[in-house]
Formats: C-alpha cells, sequence, structure tokens
C-alpha cells in the first residue's frame, strides 16, 4: 500500500483506546498526531504512540503530517472537527452519529464532496461475522422474501458504568441517536435503505445519578427522550419495528431478528462484531446456529476506518458518509414523527455496502498480523 497513511486523532475518551489499540498495530497506518481538550491527556497518548505528536486541536486540523483526521470527539463536536478538517483538506472518519443534527451532517458530506475528500463514519461493527453472516444467509434466501423485522436494545442507561455521562442526555444524545446507528446501519445492510418512519418517544425520568468515577452520585438533567420506538418502512417493502430505551433493566428479544416467507433469522448485538447468528427455517422444531460465512473475522473499533483507506477511490468505503448521513435522518425523522405525530417520508437514501467477503475478512490485520503466513 506504499507509505503508510497518516492519521491524526482527534478526542481522546473512552472510546479512543479501542481504535488506537487497533490502529498502533497495523502497517498499513501510522498515528502522527493527536489532540484533545485535555492538553496532558495528549501527552499522555502522544508518549505511548511512537512518532506521534501531541497538538492543540488546530494545530492537527492543519498540520501536513495528517491524511485522515480520526474524529473521537462528543455528538456535539462532530460536525465542527470534520468540517475543520475538510477545509484543510483532510479525509475525515468519525464515531457516530455523523453529527448532532441533520442540517449539520448534510453540510459535511456536502463540503466533503466539494472538497474531493472522503467521509466515513462509525459504526463498523456491522461489518464483523455476526451481521455479514447474517446478510449472507439472507442473500442466499435462506428465509426467504423478507417480511419484517424487530429491532431491540434495552439498558437501565449509561450513568450507570460511564464517569462522564452527561452528553447522553443532552441534545445529540439518548438511546436513539447513542445506540440506534448500530441497529440501523446493520438493518440496512440486511433489508436496504429506509423510505419513511412513524415514530413514538417519552422521557420517563427528569434525572439520573452517576454511578461511577469521581462524580459517583452527581444528579444529572435529563433534556432528551430516552425511550424511543417507532416503524421503519423499507424501500423493498419489508417494516422493521425498532424500540431501543435507556428506561428498561433487561429484555429477552433478540437484538434483531429478520422473518421472511420460509424462515426467521436470529441476528447478534450490532455492538459486538462477532455473535452466534441462528436460524429457525420453516417445518423445522428448533434454532440452528450457522457457521461465520462472512465478515472481518475478529474485528475491532477501527476496522471501518482501516477498510475505509483500502477503498482508495477504488469502490465506495463500507462505513461511507451516505450511509451515515441515511441513519441519521432515519433517527431524527422518528422523533420528528414522535413529536409531530405523523408518517414522515425520508429526503435521503443509500444502497446498503458491499458486503464483506470471507475471503478478505482476516485481511484487515495486515500480513503481520499474528498466526498470519
Amino acid at each position: 500500500m506504499g507509505d503508510a497513511h497518516r492519521i491524526g486523532v482527534v478526542g481522546l475518551g473512552v472510546i479512543s483506546r479501542a481504535y488506537l489499540d487497533t490502529l498502533a498495530a497495523h502497517p498499513a497506518v501510522r498515528v502522527t498526531a493527536v489532540a484533545d481538550l485535555d492538553a496532558s491527556r495528549s501527552a499522555a497518548v502522544a508518549a505511548e504512540l511512537p512518532g506521534a505528536e501531541a497538538l492543540t486541536v488546530e494545530e492537527l486540523l492543519s498540520s501536513p503530517d495528517v491524511d485522515t483526521v480520526l474524529n473521537l470527539t462528543t455528538p456535539a463536536a462532530h460536525a465542527g472537527i470534520a468540517l475543520g478538517a475538510i477545509d484543510h483538506g483532510k479525509h475525515v472518519y468519525g464515531e457516530k452519529p455523523l453529527a448532532a443534527t441533520l442540517a449539520d451532517a448534510r453540510a459535511v458530506v456536502e463540503a466533503a464532496a466539494k472538497a474531493g475528500v472522503g467521509v466515513g463514519c462509525a459504526p463498523d461493527t456491522v461489518l464483523g461475522t455476526g451481521v455479514q453472516t447474517a446478510r449472507a444467509a439472507v442473500e442466499a434466501g435462506s428465509i426467504g422474501r423478507p417480511q419484517f423485522a424487530s429491532a431491540v436494545m434495552v439498558t437501565p442507561g449509561h450513568e450507570r458504568w460511564h464517569p462522564h455521562p452527561d452528553f447522553y442526555y443532552t441534545e445529540g444524545g439518548g438511546p436513539l441517536l447513542d445506540m440506534g446507528p448500530y441497529y440501523l446501519a446493520s438493518l440496512i445492510h440486511l433489508l436496504g435503505p429506509v423510505r419513511a418512519v412513524i415514530g413514538a418517544a417519552g422521557r420517563l425520568r427528569a434525572e439520573r445519578i452517576i454511578g461511577s468515577g469521581p462524580r459517583t452520585g452527581e444528579r444529572i438533567p435529563v433534556e432528551v427522550d430516552s425511550h424511543v420506538t417507532g416503524v421503519l418502512e423499507h424501500a423493498g417493502g419489508a417494516l422493521t419495528t425498532i424500540t431501543t430505551s435507556f428506561d428498561g433493566v433487561a429484555t429477552t428479544s433478540a437484538p434483531i431478528e429478520v422473518h421472511g416467507e420460509t424462515g426467521t433469522l436470529s441476528v447478534p448485538d450490532p455492538n459486538r462484531f462477532d455473535g452466534e447468528v441462528r436460524l429457525h427455517a420453516l417445518g423445522d422444531t428448533r434454532w440452528r446456529a450457522l457457521p461465520a460465512s462472512a465478515g472481518y473475522e475478529d474485528g475491532a473499533r477501527g476496522v471501518g476506518l482501516l477498510d475505509f483507506i483500502a477503498a482508495d477511490g477504488q469502490r465506495a468505503p463500507r462505513a461511507n458518509g451516505e450511509l451515515a448521513l441515511h441513519v441519521l435522518e432515519t433517527m431524527t425523522a422518528l422523533l420528528r414523527s414522535s413529536a409531530e405525530g405523523r408518517r414522515i417520508e425520508l429526503t435521503t437514501s443509500a444502497q446498503a455496502p458491499d458486503p464483506v467477503p470471507w475471503t478478505a475478512a482476516r485481511d484487515w490485520k495486515g500480513p503481520t498480523a499474528p498466526g498470519r503466513a
């Protein structure tokens, strides 16, 4: 692949460690710069990465030693950092959602197109063996023509484990905008784009209590809906019911189920790269586990960025900006539908990205990965 692709990381919070573990060991990329509002944190992370420099955010965005900016800031800052990177001619790949608002997300995609740079966006868990094996089964006709699906995410809230959970309960947060991208990106891989939605939502508690870290016991306000549910009309005709909640304790529902004319497919947690895919065919008496047959094996956070870089203009990256924009519009339309009490047709669309074939599944780790010839 020639010289290593140079990456600058903005935002060094909890999720950054997972990305850095993946990127630091890959021969095709090199982290050349890091930046965070906490300068001491930037210095500490840079010291762990050979050749990396601790910079201010603006210095990193303008650095000639950065090809792609990895944007790991909080959702409210996503658009500002992305637009700053694009203004300096950088490619940008960010954590989900693409931006806190649909208008900001459109601005990012449009600015990138005008500047001739690429935009990529998490989640990349959908490129792992779990969702990709399920997609391969659907496309092989294992359940016949898909009819409908369900997607369920129930948790008592991230404040129980996150030491600084405030942004989950402010503008740009909430269960749908936080966890919905995993489920919606998976559903688009499985059933195609969404054409319209109907939503309902509620805010069942006015405040949350932080359960870990130095702020344990502190109360924080809830400014967004904490329980969101709705129906997605897919362009191909299938319907999905979706529930995302920070207000439940647990659920026995499968994260995603896809029901077809001749079978039902149980899809594992889309917030993980792996997991068991199960098939219950019409006439069977029990579920059958399907062996992994597609997807990046042993995937980890950052594989979507590596796929984004490897695409190199020869194909669409699988975790691309158009998909992220469509996912965001689907989510914001659900929230609008709830507020306005009506069905909303979407203005964006996105084709399901190319599947990840099993023959390419191990390539993401590079030729020097442990266990490779």
